[in-house]
């Protein structure tokens, strides 16, 4: 399609995408030991009015938004009245925008993944998300079969993509509007499951790596040294990622869309034969010390060796488990349908060429 000077993409009726800025992301307390890139909410509004602009340039129709108490949502409304009224962006055409608000917020993880749910349910065609590994995981249990576009502002962010926000909008705007097809192939995901005496299982997943320490509980949650670390279980590794999903990239590079993923046995690196230094924290490069490296075949459950510790899902650590308890690893091809940004806008040029004359 090749408009016209002055024309504007018609608004298709029932297109929708939805937006949840985590305004908790790049917050934890790796920013005291690392000098990790920061996002203030500011640029997270700015990066959510961007995408506003350019879905409804292309004529996307609704947009659902998240609420929250630092500002976002609140800025975002804003400056929408603002550049509506300014003469010089009075033009710009907005999507209705339906700022979403939960019953019962907890400030947590389950804030986004309730708003995930909600947004899958009233029928968005994608949803994106501004933040970490911690904020894509927690989105996974609400989206279901909604295709998910993980943009990066958070601490560590092996998942999400650096990208302009602009240039995401524009493919979540062609995958609303039907004029590029959304992703039908889902991504890896560990199963991490923790059999107890009781008989009780409990159950985390994973989207980049499932880690086992030495630790004895929780603490800070976050891990950012490799001295306790002892197994290490990764749905892909890449030699220029980060955190603990880098140390795969540098022993054995998995990519995101390889069958299978890697398995690294590790030890204390001040007795180990063989160390690797890896980033695992923004300017933070570590010594870990490396036992043993494979392949992780998918639906195979791996057994955890170590009797006790704790198992750190993406980044942090959310088990404890002791003697008593079996310890399994599991990939699955069963994780959130991920929008591959190039090949959407590639896919959408063979409708719309979206030059003007």
């Amino acid at each position: 399609m090749i408009l016209e000077h002055g024309d504007d993409l018609p608004v298709v009726p029932g297109s929708a995408i939805g937006i949840i800025p985590n305004p908790m992301s790049g917050r934890d307390i790796r920013r005291i030991v690392s000098q990790a890139s920061v996002f203030p909410n500011t640029e997270k509004t700015s990066m959510v009015l961007r995408v506003l602009r350019a879905a409804g340039t292309l004529g996307v129709e609704r947009v659902l938004l998240s609420t929250d108490t630092f500002g976002i949502a609140a800025g975002v409304q804003r400056e929408m009245v603002r550049l509506t009224t300014a003469r010089s962006t009075a033009h710009l055409r907005w999507p209705k925008v339906e700022f979403l608000e939960l019953d019962r917020p907890t400030g947590g993880a389950a804030d986004t993944t309730a708003y995930a749910r909600v947004m899958a349910e009233q029928c968005s065609a994608a949803v994106v998300l501004l933040g970490g590994d911690g904020t894509m995981r927690a989105a996974v249990p609400g989206l279901g079969d909604t295709p998910m576009l993980a943009l990066s502002t958070g601490t560590n962010n092996a998942f999400p993509i650096m990208l302009e926000a602009t240039v995401a909008g524009m493919a979540l705007g062609m995958i609303a509007i039907g004029a590029a097809a959304a992703p039908q192939t889902r991504c890896k995901m560990l199963h991490v499951e923790i059999t107890r005496a009781s008989g009780r299982v409990d159950h985390e997943v994973a989207l980049v790596d499932a880690c086992v320490s030495t630790a004895m509980d929780v603490g800070s949650r976050a891990l950012w040294t490799g001295t306790s670390l002892r197994e290490l279980y990764c749905t892909f590794g890449e030699p220029h990622g980060i955190g603990l999903s880098s140390i795969v990239g540098r022993l054995r590079p998995t990519g995101r869309t390889d069958a299978h993923g890697a398995a690294v046995m590790l030890a204390d690196p001040v007795t180990a034969g063989h160390t690797v230094l890896a980033p695992l924290a923004p300017g933070l490069l570590q010594p870990v010390g490396v036992a043993e490296v494979g392949e992780l075949v998918p639906n195979r459950p791996h057994p955890v060796r170590l009797d006790r510790g704790t198992v750190a899902v993406d980044g942090e650590r959310e088990v404890e488990f002791g003697p008593q308890d079996r310890v399994t690893v599991t990939l699955r091809h069963d994780g959130p349908r991920v929008i591959d940004v190039p090949a959407a806008l590639r896919a959408s040029t063979t409708q719309h060429a979206l030059l003007t004359h």
